[in-house]
C-alpha cells in the first residue's frame, strides 16, 4: 500500500493541480528519505525548475521537470504526496519529509509517517533503467488475456505471488491480488501454470476490473493512504475479500478464510467459491 489505483488517484490529482508550476524553493526535513541524491545536491537541481507532468508507473508516482530529471516517489506504507494551499490540517503536515514550494506559493509536501517510503531525483538515463525491468501494465492495451495466459504457463509460483511480482506486472498489490483472484474464482495457491487460458482471460477481466473500480472510487483507505489533498479512498467499503476474513463470502455467503501461507502475507479467500 499505496498500490496501482492510489498512485494513479495522486498523480492524476497532481497533474491536474500543479503541472506548470515552477519549483522556487525546497525544503528537506527528513533526508533520510532521499535515494541516490544528497540534499543539498536534490535542492540545487530541483529549483526553479518546471513540473512538466506528472504521471504513475508501476507504483511510482513521477513528476517530470524541465530539467529533464525527474522526481520519483515509492510512498510504500504511509507516503503520501499533499498539495497545501495553506488549508491543510496540520496533523497532516505534521510528518512531512520534503517540501517544495510552488510558484503560486502552494506547497508540495512528501508525508510519511514511518519514513519507509522514497524520493529519487533520477535523470532520463537513469529512469530508463529502473522501469525498465518492470513488467506490463495491466491497464495498457498490451496486457490482454493471452499475454496474461503466457504469463501464466511459464511459472510454477503460486498465482498469487506471481500477480504481485513487479516483473510480470507492475503496480498489483495485495488488496487487488486477492481482490482480482476471488472474482476470478480462482485460489491463490494454484500454480500460475495450472491456470487455463479460460480462466486467465477471466482473471484479466477481473484484474482491469477491480483496479479500474477502484481508481474510480479513489483508492483504498485503512489507515494511512491519502491522495492529493488529503482525503480518504473510497473503495474500502466496496472490498468483497480483502480485510474481511471470518465474514460471510459476498457470493455464496461461506466463510471466508484468512492465511499467512502463500507468501507470507494475509490472504483472504473463499474455499467454495474459489479452486
Amino acid at each position: 500500500m499505496p498500490e496501482l489505483p492510489e498512485t494513479e488517484t495522486i498523480a492524476r490529482d497532481l497533474d491536474r493541480a500543479i503541472t506548470g508550476s515552477r519549483i522556487v524553493d525546497v525544503r528537506i526535513i527528513r533526508a533520510d528519505v532521499l535515494r541516490e541524491v544528497r540534499a543539498a545536491a536534490f535542492v540545487r537541481r530541483v529549483r526553479e525548475a518546471e513540473i512538466a507532468r506528472c504521471w504513475r508507473r508501476a507504483k511510482l508516482v513521477v513528476l517530470d521537470l524541465s530539467s529533464s530529471e525527474r522526481i520519483v516517489v515509492q510512498p510504500r506504507f504511509t507516503g503520501a504526496l499533499l498539495i497545501d494551499d495553506g488549508t491543510l490540517p496540520e496533523s497532516e503536515r505534521r510528518y512531512a519529509t520534503v517540501s517544495l514550494e510552488l510558484s503560486d506559493g502552494r506547497r508540495v509536501h512528501y508525508r510519511d509517517i514511518r519514513r519507509l517510503g522514497t524520493v529519487t531525483l533520477m535523470t532520463a538515463e537513469r529512469f530508463a533503467r529502473c522501469v525498465g525491468a518492470l513488467g506490463v501494465e495491466p491497464l495498457d492495451p498490451s496486457f490482454t488475456r493471452e499475454h496474461l495466459s503466457v504469463l501464466l504457463r511459464g511459472s510454477r509460483q503460486a498465482i498469487k505471488k506471481l500477480l504481485m511480482d513487479q516483473r510480470a506486472i507492475a503496480g498489483l498489490g495485495n488488496i487487488y491480488a486477492n481482490e482480482a483472484l476471488w472474482r476470478a474464482r480462482i485460489d491463490p495457491s494454484r500454480g500460475a501454470s495450472r491456470v487455463t487460458p479460460g480462466e486467465a482471460a477471466l482473471l484479466r477481466d477481473a484484474i482491469v476490473g477491480v483496479l479500474t473500480e477502484s481508481i474510480e472510487h479513489r483508492g483504498t483507505s485503512f489507515r494511512d493512504y491519502r491522495d492529493a489533498s488529503g482525503a480518504r479512498g473510497g473503495f474500502v467499503e466496496h472490498l468483497a475479500v480483502y480485510g474481511r476474513a471470518g465474514a460471510a463470502c459476498p457470493r455464496c455467503s461461506s466463510r471466508l478464510i484468512g492465511t499467512h501461507a502463500i507468501d507470507g502475507r494475509m490472504t483472504v479467500l473463499c474455499a467454495r467459491c474459489q479452486s
